[in-house]
């Protein structure tokens, strides 16, 4: 009992500890990411690349615009797709590590994909490794629809969006 008690305690210590990560009102993040892969003779190639810009317009809400874009040049042809979106979320400052939860919206376009809007909730992770630099890990919901009024009509029939990076607070 003692235990679990004592570690209760460090546990809520450790969340409600001030951190020296802190974000201030105004302050900039820069997050990139990306993944690709080809056959063993460089045919069949596949990349994508996501950046944001993020905006803290309090210590904890920030506003992210992103752009993600994804190309395949495959024995059937090459295509493309992308998307824009813009986000808001909360970060919750536990120290060296910033869980986050939002929503966005956006619009998806390309070759391979039917262009629509999208919309949905979203939450991650970042590990700062130093005061300026952190790995984000984050997972996105998107409802898709050709008509954004007809977003809540369609969950159950979204996608799900992974992302894994870098980012820069500035």
């Amino acid at each position: 009992m003692k235990k679990q008690i004592i570690t209760m305690i460090a546990l809520f210590m450790l969340l409600f500890a001030p951190s020296a990560m802190a974000y201030n009102t105004g302050d900039y993040e820069l997050m990139l990411g990306g993944s690709g892969s080809s056959d063993e003779s460089f045919d069949g190639t596949v990349f994508s690349m996501e950046a944001g810009l993020g905006y803290f317009l309090t210590p904890n809400v920030e506003t992210i615009l992103r752009q993600g874009i994804a190309y395949a040049d495959l024995p059937r042809g090459d295509t493309w797709n992308a998307s824009t979106r813009v986000s808001l979320v909360y970060n919750f400052d536990i120290g060296w590590w910033y869980p986050y939860l939002g929503a966005n919206i956006g619009y998806l376009y390309g070759d391979a994909v039917r262009d629509q809007f999208i919309a949905g909730p979203e939450g991650g992770i970042k590990f700062f490794v130093n005061h300026t630099t952190f790995i984000l890990t984050g997972i996105e919901y998107q409802v898709l629809s050709k008509n954004a009024r007809d977003l809540d009509d369609n969950f159950d029939d979204g996608r799900f969006v992974y992302t894994v990076g870098i980012g820069f607070k500035f």
